[in-house]
């Protein structure tokens, strides 16, 4: 059985340009890997009326039953774009080794932790480990994760395919490989306020309704209301205005329409439901018609701290020497949706160039997470982490067909 390179693995999923929606043959390279090694290999491709089709490949091996816990591993080979492609030192996808670092789309988010993940198992196996690994890859993660993750989930619960904890492999340490574990996440809610008034001439303001006053008061009302203070494991809730929109290229006019766009970053004192409503009666108390068009991304969520999360820290500690925080910062993950399935858990490489021209890792920092992803499977097939009452309610839904 091959042991696999986990640079060499890298640098071919980084050469497929999978920009969402397109795969561009990275789940072929990962699929032949796996099956390589041993693994089962579904691929899931999946489309919605309306949106893009995506491919999602889901890889499982190792005994199942019970008593036996599978550890899930989660991630994704969908990347953003490149942006100015000009303004890259080297081609974005040409997976170049440069002065110790790997470059190129995709390199820290996150390729480079799925070719950690399936080169720990390789050694796993070499040294005659019999793991027991689910594998969720989603090719819709980047964008709008419509046709990914959600989908893939469902098709699982439908065949009682089991995960009793799951790893992301999403980049989580802000300057250096070690400092944090994400346990759970903000949600997000987006608003787009749209404030209607009457259009008229700026000298007889009697004659029109100007709706920009009222969209001011709307978004004063919400932005200077404090939602909280924090809870032990997250920061305080924030809304932010992200544009306020009149489209009036006339200085002697009054607009007869007003836009503006916000968006809630919200921690687990509050959900999707409460924040609108706190919204919406805020918008009502200063009266006038509106309309709000009010999308929802994710809501929070938190892993407590327990057997799991001590794992994989413990195991970062013996690689790295340091302790990591548990953390939920940071933006929204395909976590959000794994945490109904089985208690979750992010740890991944280092983000600072994650999305930004020029991405790149060190090829030492790739091989010591590799080393930590090895660690975190022996322990969890030597000493699975026990699990809590609401943990073992939530994965015995996923295996009441088994």
């Amino acid at each position: 059985m091959p042991v696999i390179d986990t640079v060499a693995l890298a640098r071919d999923l980084i050469r497929r340009p999978s920009v969402t929606p397109a795969d561009a043959g990275a789940l072929d390279v990962l699929q032949a890997a796996l099956e390589g090694l041993g693994f089962t290999c579904h691929r899931l491709p999946f489309q919605q009326p309306g949106w893009d089709p995506v491919d999602n490949l889901y890889a499982a091996i190792g005994d199942r039953g019970p008593g036996l816990p599978v550890l899930g591993y989660a991630g994704h080979t969908d990347v953003v774009p490149v942006g100015d492609a000009g303004s890259w030192t080297v081609d974005p996808f040409g997976g170049d080794i440069i002065d110790g670092q790997l470059w190129g789309r995709g390199a820290v988010d996150m390729k480079g932790s799925i070719a950690a993940f399936v080169a720990a198992v390789s050694r796993y196996l070499d040294q005659g480990g019999r793991p027991r690994l689910a594998m969720v890859i989603t090719g819709d993660e980047e964008r709008d994760a419509i046709n990914g993750t959600v989908k893939m989930l469902d098709w699982m619960r439908a065949r009682a395919e089991p995960m009793d904890h799951c790893l992301v492999g999403e980049p989580t340490n802000p300057t250096r490989l070690g400092e944090m574990i994400k346990i759970g996440r903000r949600g997000s809610v987006t608003g787009f306020l749209t404030v209607y008034g009457a259009q008229g001439h700026v000298a007889y303001p009697h004659l029109a309704d100007n709706p920009v006053p009222r969209l001011l008061r709307m978004l004063s009302s919400v932005v200077e209301h404090e939602l909280d203070q924090g809870t032990p494991y997250f920061q305080p809730s924030s809304l932010q205005v992200t544009t306020i929109d009149i489209g009036n290229p006339a200085t002697n006019v009054i607009p007869g329409i007003a836009r503006a766009a916000f968006n809630v970053r919200f921690n687990d004192l509050h959900s999707p439901a409460s924040i609108e409503r706190w919204i919406r009666g805020a918008f009502d108390a200063v009266g006038g018609k509106y309309d709000l068009d009010y999308r929802v991304t994710g809501d929070a969520f938190l892993t407590e701290p327990g057997p799991f999360s001590t794992l994989v820290a413990g195991a970062v500690a013996a690689e790295c020497g340091v302790t990591p925080e548990l953390s939920t910062t940071g933006g929204t993950s395909d976590a959000r949706f794994i945490k109904d399935y089985c208690p979750v858990c992010e740890f991944g490489l280092i983000g600072q160039t994650m999305h930004k021209v020029d991405e790149r890792v060190g090829v030492d920092v790739l091989t010591a997470l590799s080393r930590i992803y090895e660690r975190v499977i022996a322990d969890y097939m030597a000493n699975p982490p026990a699990m809590r009452p609401d943990d073992m309610a939530v994965a015995a839904t996923t295996r009441a067909a088994t």
